[in-house]
């Protein structure tokens, strides 16, 4: 009876095993054609198809005259399109017949051949190429399979360095920025992206959209024809308060003086927009995007002078003395004190730069002529505290806020902060901070935003430089509003006496190659005592037209440019020559047009040293001295 059933539990055991098999069967299928559709059906699709992605055009840069400055122009990049199953051979003989072409090392175009296999999918083997490369490249297609060639855009300055510190440029994205950005849809490997300056802080609405060429392939990865293309969406566009005149006139101005470095910050004191932003030496942005030039990067000068270089301001910080000791009432304008060309302030003689001295000096002669002993009598009758007070109040020694990377804050030194180092203060260190000398530093920056607050009587604008971002459906996502940050409220006659003493200062003192016919200029020269080499050169003016509000504030250093009067201040002429250009009645066409001129002619005008005794000249500080007695 057993050996009967048998044959009837094996049947049953079988049918068990079809339904179980079955069963399963029809859960795949559920899970495939139902559950995981979408994601078997992309595995299915990438199967036959692979994108390119090409990048989209950055969003523009021009200034506030609509010039352009940053834009896109076309660019040539290698695909390798990966075929199925290719020796190492193969690779290998690609890989050297193309590095024979490119300016691209033999391991590096040998890595990117390997990983678009293994990804299945196409990877550049180069940008940039240039018209020679892409002739011969063509000629390598004829042999080997899967080299193609498409065109992107790329970054374009058209101006080289020019606005290069306040610009910025791109590059290709760092490991680190990819690990931060990898999940945006709008970044790949190969991206371009915002390094420094305006690039990289409004790197997101300058990006765009990236569009590709979608194309399908066979099972061994050649293709087969181009399914359609995707095309790329351009960024928002970018407005400056920049006037290209204006930064030309500065730029030019800096590289006639043949110093090789400096800065000029230009504003409207009316709301704190910068003008005109100039850093020497500067450096050409389209090397960035020049792939052969990824090699020289240490080399590029990207210390910015306007923001990160600090300086003693010298005489031009005579204006904040002068503002102290008007607002406290410690002078008398019509007092003279006689300067025989040195004060002796018992261990120590401290000079005048005027060696013969300028004789008897009142209050407006002795800013106009910049002489160091009226000051030295000044500062000790104004006090070392009043003085350190009122740099303060003029927002010395804090940033400018300009919004831009590690911005130096300088130093204001006085009597309350060696206190506070347990420190002493001597006679010495009040008769140099009463001449900006010493351990006070400022930068470009900050002295633009002094001069433009004496030109508004005492408002402190925070600096900005963007007027407007513009999105491609013309609408405006960003829109500057000025910001004032602080004040300074004097008695009107102290704006009164010091505006009027800077105007002399132009009109028959140390600034007098400032002078513009029709143009009320305001200014004070200063040299700074370099113990390195040549003293460095400072300018600061503001000018009016007829009584009207001024409109232009601007701060000149020429770093190694010994002299105020000869180095700095004419460059600030032709800054507010080109800022008023259009309201200078007896300026023609072709003067205009000047504000940009050839480098030798411009070197003739600003390069020649001044032989008048009326010259802001270096000062002996005789800081050491000076601390050997006590006050």
């Amino acid at each position: 009876m057993i050996e009967k059933q048998l044959p009837h539990d094996r049947l049953n055991f079988l049918k068990i095993s079809v339904y179980f098999l079955s069963f399963l069967f029809v859960l795949k299928v559920v899970n495939i054609q139902i559950l995981n559709y979408s994601h078997y059906k992309g595995i299915a699709e990438k199967n036959k198809t692979q994108i390119i992605s090409q990048t989209a055009p950055r969003g523009r840069i021009f200034t506030k005259d609509k010039v352009l400055v940053a834009g896109s122009s076309p660019s040539f990049s290698l695909v390798y399109f990966p075929v199925g199953g290719i020796s190492a051979q193969y690779a290998e003989n690609l890989a050297g017949s193309l590095s024979k072409y490119l300016d691209v090392p033999l391991d590096k175009i040998r890595k990117r051949l390997f990983l678009a296999v293994k990804k299945g999918s196409p990877v550049k083997i180069a940008e940039n190429l240039s018209d020679h490369s892409m002739f011969l490249i063509n000629e390598l297609k004829t042999i080997y399979q899967g080299i193609n060639i498409i065109t992107e855009a790329q970054r374009f300055y058209p101006m080289d360095g020019f606005l290069s510190h306040l610009v910025g440029y791109v590059g290709k994205i760092s490991p680190g920025e990819w690990k931060y950005l990898r999940d945006d849809k709008d970044y790949s490997m190969d991206s371009y992206i915002g390094k420094t300056g305006i690039e990289k802080r409004f790197e997101k609405d300058l990006k765009g959209k990236d569009g590709g060429i979608y194309l399908e392939v066979d099972s061994k990865g050649r293709l087969m024809q181009i399914l359609e293309s995707k095309k790329s969406v351009i960024g928002s566009n970018i407005y400056l308060t920049i006037d290209s005149k204006l930064q030309a006139a500065a730029e030019e101005g800096l590289k006639a003086t043949g110093s090789g470095s400096g800065a000029v910050v230009a504003v409207n004191p009316l709301n704190g927009a910068i003008l005109a932003f100039a850093s020497l030496p500067d450096f050409d942005l389209n090397a960035f995007v020049r792939g052969a030039a990824n090699k020289n990067f240490e080399n590029v000068k990207e210390f910015n002078y306007a923001t990160q270089g600090t300086f003693p301001p010298a005489s031009t910080f005579k204006i904040i003395v002068a503002a102290a000791a008007l607002e406290t009432g410690k002078i008398d304008l019509k007092e003279e004190i006689f300067c025989p060309g040195y004060f002796d302030a018992g261990s120590r003689v401290f000079k005048c730069w005027k060696k013969e001295g300028h004789g008897p000096v009142d209050f407006y002669k002795g800013m106009s002529n910049s002489c160091d002993v009226y000051f030295y009598n000044l500062g000790i009758r104004t006090g070392p505290l009043n003085i350190e007070k009122f740099a303060k109040a003029f927002r010395l020694g804090i940033p400018t806020g300009i919004r831009l990377p590690d911005e130096k804050s300088g130093n204001v030194f006085g009597p309350s902060r060696r206190a506070r180092k347990k420190s002493y203060w001597f006679i010495g260190d009040t008769l140099n901070l009463s001449i900006g000398q010493g351990e006070m530093l400022v930068t470009p920056a900050q002295m633009a935003q002094v001069i433009a607050a004496v030109a508004n009587r005492g408002k402190f604008w925070q600096p900005y430089y963007i007027e407007k971002v513009v999105s491609l459906k013309n609408h405006e996502t960003y829109v500057a509003m000025p910001e004032l940050l602080s004040s300074v409220n004097f008695k009107t006659s102290t704006w009164e006496h010091l505006r009027e003493s800077l105007k002399r200062v132009v009109l028959e003192g140390t600034g007098y190659s400032a002078a513009i016919k029709g143009v009320d200029v305001y200014g004070k020269t200063g040299t700074a005592q370099n113990p390195h080499g040549a003293d460095h050169a400072w300018f600061v003016a503001f000018a009016e037209i007829d009584g009207s509000p001024s409109e232009i504030a601007v701060c000149v250093l020429v770093e190694y440019g010994e002299h105020g009067s000869s180095s700095a201040a004419p460059i600030a002429k032709r800054v507010i020559e080109a800022a008023l250009r259009n309201k200078l009645a007896w300026q023609s066409d072709s003067a205009a047009a000047r504000q940009v001129e050839p480098k030798e002619k411009a070197k003739r005008q600003i390069g020649i040293k001044s032989q008048s005794n009326g010259e802001d000249a270096p000062q002996e500080t005789g800081t050491s001295g000076a601390m050997e007695q006590a006050d």
